[in-house]
């Protein structure tokens, strides 16, 4: 049986583009990762402004993002883990936005 193995230090965050709809990091290794940004709530309702301040954290294996509070790993997106953010804590953190 092959595994397929990934180092962790290959695993790591280089830039960071956001669209209106994509969230795609790119890694140290040259791959490129997008995702859905409704995967991430915080981001998907930050403004402009807000989605590109960010920040590698962990010498690029997670992003913070200071306005939006949100933190993303980089293991998490090679997972294909979306936000773990329960739907209480999304409403009070968008109520405290108003």
């Amino acid at each position: 049986m092959n595994t397929l193995a990934v180092e962790a230090g290959t695993m790591l965050a280089r830039s960071v583009l956001l669209t209106d709809d994509t969230l795609t990091v790119e890694l140290v290794d040259g791959r490129s990762l997008s995702v859905p940004l409704a995967w991430y709530p915080r981001l998907q309702h930050g403004t402009l402004q807000e989605r590109n301040n960010w920040r590698l954290i962990g010498r690029g294996n997670g992003i913070h993002w200071p306005d939006l509070d949100e933190d993303i790993s980089v293991s998490g997106l090679v997972a294909g883990r979306s936000s773990g953010e329960i739907q209480p804590s999304l409403y009070r953190w968008l109520k405290g936005r108003e």
